[in-house]
Formats: C-alpha cells, structure tokens, sequence
C-alpha cells in the first residue's frame, strides 16, 4: 500500500481569480481547520476557484472552498464545502467589513500555502470584478508577451 506524499510545501493559486478580478488589497488570513482537513491540504486536494468570503456577526468565513475529503478518514471525516472561519485581526476585519460595503467589491480566496510552522494560511484579496474588455486587454498582453519570449530564444 503506497500512501500518498504529505507535503509542507504547499502552495495552491487561484489563477482563475486574477483573471476574473482586480485586486485591491490583499491579507494573509489563518484559517481553522479540523485534522482531516489539514492532511487533505497537505496532500494538495483543495479547489479554490468557486470560493468567496462573506461576514457573519462580524466574523469572516470562506465559503464553497472545496477540501475533499481525507482518503485514510474514519467517520470523523469533514464535510468538504463547510464554511471555515479565517482568523484576521481585528483593525483588520473592520476595514474589510468597511471597505467591503462600497458598490461591486468581494471578498475572494488568492493562495492556500503552509507557512515554515506548518500553520495553513489563506491569502484573500479585495477585489472589483473586470469588465470584458479588461479581460481581452489581459489576454492580449500575455500574448504580446508569449510572443516577444519566443523571439528572444
């Protein structure tokens, strides 16, 4: 029986986010885990892309963030779409909530990684969503950009 490779070096992007966003303002949030969860983040089973965070009583969750279940989990298994509360300070919470209040900004989750204590920490951003035209600006950039690398070498 091979396990799987547990990891610290973990470090899952969200890249459709920076597609579909501008990013303001971006924090390193903690995030609570239960143990099950934890050993799937280190296996590297998380899905960023449907997330988002919203404020209940003045606390911040992540919601629709996908930590499949853990392969070696008895029945203490975690549901993988429950909401999990980020920890931030709190000058921290009440600027976002503030902030968060002006027409068209959300709350979205950038990067998952373990910190050198083991810690797992999500990098959330405040973010104005892209019009269509800006996202044909930024294809048109990468591409510029593919081409020039091409003709370098």
């Amino acid at each position: 029986m091979a396990k799987e490779k547990i990891s610290n070096n973990i470090n899952i992007r969200n890249k459709r986010a920076s597609f579909e966003y501008q990013f303001l303002d971006t924090y390193t949030a903690g995030i609570m885990l239960t143990g099950t969860e934890i050993k799937s983040v280190r296996q590297g089973k998380v899905n960023l892309q449907d997330g988002y965070c919203i404020f209940l009583e003045e606390q911040l969750f992540v919601k629709q963030m996908h930590i499949s279940t853990y392969s070696e989990g008895t029945h203490y298994n975690h549901d993988p779409l429950r909401d999990r509360k980020l920890l931030l300070q709190k000058r921290e919470l009440t600027k976002l909530n503030s902030r968060l209040q002006d027409q068209g900004l959300t709350i979205v989750p950038v990067r998952l990684f373990i910190n050198e204590r083991g810690f797992a920490k999500l990098e959330i951003a405040l973010a104005k969503g892209k019009k269509l035209y800006d996202k044909r600006e930024d294809i048109k950039s990468k591409d510029v950009k593919r081409e020039l690398e091409r003709e370098r070498y």
